[in-house]
Formats: C-alpha cells, sequence, structure tokens
C-alpha cells in the first residue's frame, strides 16, 4: 500500500531531514515549514522510524483539505478510509491543534474528528459501538490558516526518545537537536570528538552513533509495530539490515568534561546503554581548564546560558572563557549553541556560519568556527 507520510521536526533542520531520507533511498522528499514529506509502503515507514536522526517522529498523512465549518471538518474525516489503518477493537484517541482559522476549539474539533471516524468503522464493521480495547492509533489533526491536515503517529514516543537516556541533568538538549550539531559539524567515523561542558553526555553520544552509524531507533520500539495492519516482520528486518551496517572498525573517540560528578556519572551510564562507552572518556574538569589536545579536534557544547541554567552575567563569563580556550588553531574546530544575540561579541571573534536553531521553545544560533 502507498503512503503519504510527514516527518515533523525542529524548524531549521528540514533541510537534513530531507537530505537524511534522501540518503536512505525514500521517495518524494519534500521538505516544507517544520515538517519534511514522503511516500512509500510499511517497509518505508520502519526504515524511517528507525533510521531518522532529525525527525520528531512519523505520521501517516491520511489527508488535507479546506475547512471552514465543523461539517466541512466531519465529511472530510469521515472519508478517509480508515478501516484500512484501525481495526474492529484498535483504539483511535484524537489529539490536534488549531492555529489561525475559523475552527480555534481544540475540544470541539477533537470530538468532530472522533465522531467521524467512528461513524465510518461503525458502517464499515456493521457495529453500533467500539470496545477500543485493543492498541492505540493515535490520530492527530492540525488546523491551521484553514487548512486541516489528518494524521496517524506511527512512531509512540518521540523519536528524540531513543532508548538511552534513562536519566539526565538539568535542562538536558534534545537528541534530535544534538544530532543534528553534530551534522553541522561534519563529524565522520575517523574524528576526535570533544564537548567541554557534556552534562549528561548527548551531544557525545549522538556522535559516537553517527560515526559509528548506528541506528538512532534500533534499541526500541514504535507504536505502529502493534496495529493489526502492519507486516509483522517488516521492522525485525529493517532492524537486521541497520545491524549490518554499524561501522565497529570506525576510529572515532570522544572526551567529555564537566564540573558535576552527578551529571558525569549519568553521561557514563547513557553512553554505555547506547552502546558506545568504549568510545567516550568522561572526566571531572571546569571549562578555565580546558586544554587542546594534539591532532585535529571537533568541540561541540551547549554551554549553560541566561534563561536555561545560569544567569546571564553568568553565563556571558563563560562565554569569554571560551573565546581564550577556543584557540583558532589549523584542525581545530568548535560548534557552539546559544540563545545570545552577544555571543561572538563576548566570545571575542565572528563565526566563520551561523544558523538558526531552536532549543525547545528557544530561538538559538549555532555558531560555527572551522578557519
Amino acid at each position: 500500500m502507498n503512503m503519504k507520510f510527514s516527518a515533523p521536526c525542529i524548524f531549521g533542520l528540514e533541510g537534513l531531514c530531507a537530505n537524511e531520507l534522501r540518503y536512505l533511498g525514500v521517495e518524494n522528499v519534500n521538505a516544507e515549514n517544520g515538517r519534511v514529506t514522503f511516500t512509500g509502503d510499511w517497509s518505508t515507514l520502519a526504515l524511517a522510524n528507525i533510521n531518522s536522526r532529525y525527525a520528531e517522529r512519523m505520521l501517516i498523512l491520511l489527508a488535507e483539505f479546506e475547512v471552514h465549518t465543523f461539517d466541512d471538518l466531519f465529511e472530510g474525516v469521515k472519508a478517509i478510509p480508515w478501516e484500512n489503518y484501525i481495526g474492529i477493537s484498535e483504539a483511535f484517541p484524537v489529539k490536534g491543534r488549531c492555529l489561525d482559522s475559523d475552527l480555534m476549539s481544540v475540544p470541539n474539533c477533537q470530538k468532530i474528528v472522533k465522531k467521524a471516524v467512528a461513524d465510518r468503522l461503525s458502517q464499515k464493521y456493521m457495529l453500533p459501538w467500539f470496545d477500543e480495547t485493543g492498541a492505540p492509533h493515535q490520530i492527530q489533526f492540525l488546523i491551521l490558516h484553514n487548512k486541516v491536515s489528518i494524521m496517524l503517529d506511527t512512531s509512540g514516543a518521540g523519536l528524540h526518545k531513543r532508548g538511552y537516556r534513562a536519566d539526565s541533568n538539568d535542562a538536558p538538549i534534545k537528541e534530535t537537536l544534538a544530532a543534528a550539531m553534530v551534522e553541522l559539524s561534519r563529524v565522520r567515523a575517523d574524528h576526535f570528538v570533544t564537548d567541554p561542558m557534556c552534562g549528561s553526555g548527548t551531544i557525545l553520544i549522538e556522535a559516537a552513533m553517527k560515526a559509528l552509524n548506528i541506528a538512532p531507533g534500533l534499541n526500541r520500539y514504535f507504536a505502529c509495530e502493534h496495529w493489526n495492519c502492519v507486516p509483522k516482520d517488516i521492522f525485525e528486518t529493517a532492524r537486521e539490515n541497520a545491524r549490518q551496517k554499524i561501522r565497529h572498525d570506525a576510529a572515532f573517540r570522544a572526551t567529555g568534561y564537566d564540573i558535576d560528578d552527578s551529571a558525569l556519572a549519568i553521561a557514563k551510564k547513557n553512553a554505555e546503554i547506547a552502546g558506545v562507552a568504549d568510545r567516550i572518556t568522561f572526566a571531572n574538569r571546569d571549562i578555565k581548564d580546558f586544554q587542546l589536545e594534539d591532532g585535529f579536534q571537533t568541540i561541540i557544547t551547549n554551554p549553560p546560558y541566561g534563561e536555561r541554567l545560569l544567569d546571564v552575567k553568568s553565563a556571558e563569563r563563560l562565554y569569554a572563557v571560551m573565546g581564550e580556550r577556543f584557540k583558532r588553531i589549523k584542525g581545530k574546530s568548535y560548534t557552539v549553541i546559544s540563545p545570545d544575540d552577544d555571543f561572538e561579541k563576548i566570545f571575542g571573534r565572528k563565526a566563520d556560519k551561523r544558523r538558526k536553531l531552536y532549543n525547545g521553545t528557544l530561538k538559538c544560533q549555532l555558531y560555527m568556527y572551522f578557519k
């Protein structure tokens, strides 16, 4: 069955997400604002869920149409062939968002969508009601400027939840954003990567997984694996294909420093769960004592800052120390994410490249130094 899919992603990562899917061999990939769409079958869906480093989840995009009234919404939703996806006893909860549209009541829209799906299934299965005791099929809707998108969430927990982060320190960076920082820093199989303020180790773990070509979703499960409409073997086949592509011979290594011993303990545990503990060394060291090592070195970090952990003055003192320690030397590159518009001024030099990204709802800049 050929389907259309939508992969929502952090604003600013659409291009990375689209290129990743194209590299995986996915067809009809199209980057849009905040999402990437593509087409394929159930095997494509398994491939995308297991291998995507930058998407937040994988949705089946069932229909898009214009709505101005609740009747428009009801009829449009009822026209969708829900029986192709939802079995006679399977659950179909509904959630969604309304933005700048004629229909702005989310609870009312939820009720309309739920009723439309139930009416369709009632006619198809010839049942007056459904006990919904089976696997949940999370229905999502987005009504934006009177255009509604109706989707089924196949991932369950967000794709940033790789399964390795059992614990985290305060204000951890999202795994998908960390993976993007790694990709934009051009980390490859033979790189030496350092995070001098590593916290719970997310950036270094994502770097190691990227370098060793470990699929981010290899060790977790997805909601649609429990659906009756999904062929039983496709996810295990996709996992086995991903296992075969791991680069055990990669020369990658990394070091992570922090001044919080509890954070370092969490980082070590997370690296063990991710299967990359033998590639990363963690130690207690203050940024003011940071020393560059011989040879090529890629430094990637998410320093604490005003809105996140430190007060603004403390964050600015930290940026100044980083500017002193992150010297302009051939073979060294630095990638720093910060929401502070004055970062370059305090750091002491202009970035060679900047890129706007979002850390949660916080608008940031990715500052890259490589010349």
